[in-house]
């Protein structure tokens, strides 16, 4: 019923053989993580070790966002892989062959682009970005805003120059109905991208953004009539006290869509740390009704992550996730929060190590500084409070 409605998805192509997940309404968060080549750096091993320890540390679906080196090989790669959901952008796949073969993105045809949404449809991809609502309209709201940053997405920028250089509307809005076709062939879910999504505080919940999510509550409505899912993207840089409105803005004009962000990202000087400031955006979005938080990683803004950017990345946002159906009262949410509890007051270093999101670091950070007596931590050791009130009680008892 949740997913005919479209207030939630079940990714998983006709082509694809994985474990299943739902995303959307009463379900625990899930979180998405990107990896992928650039020019700058082309390692399809590394992409896949990324693969593997994105999986281990717990992230629910993966996106291959990769503009260098041989890419349809990547991600042939990484669907026989990865026992997760895998997303792609179709847009840079078609504009990097655009640039390869015909020297200029704006020379890329709509057959150019509905072809490569083909081929991932065949391949098996789970789900794609199609940023669908960035229409001339839209752009001539952004010509008007006086935005600091213009567009800081990517498939966003392509479109916004073919469209520009060949004065037509956007092709992935004026031809919606065939790209339904496409989704519906292979069952691949619809992540319709915010393309205008701030890339500062300063631009956040402008008219330009506004603007293309009414535009995308409307091809949400015509995926759903045609049986295709549909996932709606989300900002981007927000304030704290402006991500409970976008997602409650989110929620009413996609009529309760799953909703799809990007942190959000909640101050903008966050450069080293910003999966720091992603995830108090997200565990905000999340409480309030987000439904897929997209992970960021400590390099976001500077280079390509690493192996252990990656792993930083989906542990701090899965933290978020949880965070977030702990408020939401999701069943079962606070159980091993509850059984780490249990394990604290028990001293039971084992427990505790075994419950943490990354257990090899736990064992080495004790390992580093071990205490006198092993029972306790090297911060507190003979004065630990736990042990001390434990003492204390017993000792009472015992008099009685």
């Amino acid at each position: 019923m949740d997913i005919a409605s479209g207030v939630s998805v079940i990714p998983i192509n006709r082509n694809h053989s994985i474990m299943p997940i739902g995303i959307g309404k009463n379900m625990r968060t899930k979180i998405n993580a990107n990896i992928g080549t650039s020019k700058d750096k082309v390692s399809i091993d590394s992409e896949m070790e990324k693969l593997d320890v994105l999986v281990k540390y717990g992230a629910d679906a993966v996106m291959d966002l990769s503009t260098g080196g041989p890419i349809k090989e990547l991600r042939d790669m990484m669907l026989k892989r990865s026992p997760i959901a895998v997303g792609t952008v179709p847009i840079y796949e078609a504009a990097v062959r655009a640039a390869e073969q015909k020297g200029s993105i704006s020379k890329m045809t709509a057959d150019d682009l509905f072809n490569v949404i083909g081929e991932h449809g065949v391949s098996g991809v789970d789900f794609i970005t199609v940023h669908a609502g960035l229409t001339m309209k839209a752009v001539e709201r952004l010509k008007n805003e006086g935005r600091i940053l213009d567009i800081v997405s990517r498939g966003g920028s392509f479109l916004l120059e073919w469209m520009i250089y060949n004065e037509k509307d956007n092709p992935l809005y004026e031809q919606f109905d065939r790209l339904l076709e496409l989704a519906y062939k292979y069952d691949m879910t619809l992540s319709l991208g915010d393309g205008m999504r701030p890339g500062c505080l300063a631009d956040a919940t402008d008219r330009t953004q506004i603007e293309e999510l009414l535009t995308l509550g409307e091809l949400r409505d015509r995926a759903v009539e045609s049986n295709v899912q549909v996932i709606i993207e989300g900002p981007g840089h927000v304030p704290l006290n402006q991500v409970e409105l976008n997602v409650k803005l989110e929620k009413e004009i996609c009529k309760g869509a799953p909703f799809y962000v990007l942190g959000p990202l909640v101050t903008d000087i966050g450069m080293g740390y910003d999966h720091i400031t992603a995830a108090i955006g997200g565990a905000v979005a999340a409480a309030a009704g987000a439904d897929f938080l997209c992970y960021v990683t400590p390099s976001e803004h500077i280079r390509l992550p690493t192996i252990e950017d990656v792993k930083e990345g989906v542990i701090v946002s899965k933290l978020a996730a949880h965070a977030a159906d702990i408020a939401n009262g999701i069943k079962n949410a606070i159980d091993k929060d509850i059984k780490m509890a249990r394990c604290r007051k028990a001293l039971d270093w084992n427990g505790q190590i075994g419950l943490s999101l990354n257990p090899e670091k736990v064992r080495q950070w004790r390992a580093e500084i071990p205490p006198t007596e092993s029972e306790v931590c090297s911060m507190c050791g003979e004065f630990c409070a736990i042990r001390t009130v434990e003492r204390a009680l017993k000792r009472q008892s015992d008099q009685r």
